[in-house]
Order: structure tokens, then sequence, then C-alpha cells
């Protein structure tokens, strides 16, 4: 039998965790080094319910105006969308609603968003608690990214791609939520599409 084919976008500031949660998942292993992306995909093999799944996930950049023009072609054709923030990157939080709660809204239409916690593990990392206090900050709250997901309409989940907690559960519950019907589509514009 032949899997269903189901896409995932993954979004939001650059250095987050966008690429290391993607490349955990599908391949099993951290990356070591930080390789900003421009646009990368994998295909992931899954079974969700008993259905075997095809998961391409695609990576996004959010590094310049070139990628800038690059992304919103990735957006056609998504079942689910991550918009993905640093819990020891407060502004990567806050850019969620600036920039891409904006950008995921004009681009898609129907399919589920996720708010997505990356970097969990450094929540209670002493040396990431005294250095965000050194600015006069501290980690993200589980409860602020509660608050914000529920502010945009997004299910919450937060994880840790070096210790791996919470990213296969990720991975399942957002493939869960994808309604195989409601592929997005590019918004259409006078017989022509926007993009």
């Amino acid at each position: 039998m032949n899997p269903h084919q189901r896409k995932l976008v993954c979004v939001g500031d650059g250095a987050v965790g966008k690429t290391s949660l993607l490349i955990v998942f599908a391949r099993g292993d951290f990356p070591r080094t930080y390789t900003p992306s421009v646009l990368d995909n994998h295909v992931v093999n899954i079974e969700v319910k008993g259905e075997a799944i095809e998961l391409a996930l695609w990576d996004t950049s959010a590094q310049g105006e070139f990628e800038d023009r690059l992304r919103p072609l990735v957006y056609p054709g998504s079942h689910v969308v991550l918009i993905c923030f640093s819990i020891d990157y407060p502004e990567s939080l806050d850019n969620v609603i600036e920039r891409w709660v904006p950008e995921v809204k004009h681009f898609t239409r129907d399919i589920p968003h996720f708010l997505v916690g990356c970097k969990k593990d450094l929540r209670d990392n002493p040396d990431t608690v005294r250095v965000l206090a050194n600015y006069g900050q501290a980690p993200v709250a589980y409860a602020q990214g509660e608050d914000i997901a529920r502010t945009i309409g997004a299910v919450y989940l937060e994880c840790s791609a070096l210790t791996g907690e919470g990213v296969r559960e990720l991975f399942l519950e957002t493939t869960e939520m994808m309604d195989p019907k409601r592929a997005n589509q590019p918004r259409r514009k006078s017989g022509c599409i926007a993009m």
C-alpha cells in the first residue's frame, strides 16, 4: 500500500532550532554545527494510527531578503505549518506575532498551525538564565507560549532537538491533525496566483 503524502512547513527566526528539529526527526542525530538553510526538505515515512504517511518536511530560512522572496513558494500544498521560536531567545516569540503569524495567515488558509517552543533544554540551564538576566530577560515560560498560541489560534508544543524530548511526539501530533483534503492552495486573485 502506498503511503499518503503530507507536507509540513517550518518557519521562524534564524537560529531558533528549526533545522536541528527537522534533522533530529528525519535522521535521528543532532547536528553539532550550525548550518543556515535557505530552503531544504527531508522526507520521513511514519505510521500514524495505522496509516502509512510520507511526510515531507520543509525547512525555511529567515536570514535575508532573498529568502523572504523564496519562502512563500513553499506554502502551496502544505498540510500544516510549524511556527517556531527559541525558549532561550524571547525576541523570537515576539516575532511570532509581529512577523510569522501575518506571513503564515497571508499564504495559508484552512490548515493547522502549531506554535513550537524549541530548545526546551535551555529553560533551566544556569548559563542561559544568567545571560538573559544580564539583559533583564528570562527564558520563555511554558504559560507564555500557551498564551500566544491561544491568541493566534494554534496548538502549543515544546521540544528539545538536543535531548530529543518531545520531538517524535510533536511530529506525531502534527501529522494526526493534518486533513488530507485540506492542502493549502495559493490564493487566487483575478486569474493570477498571488505569491
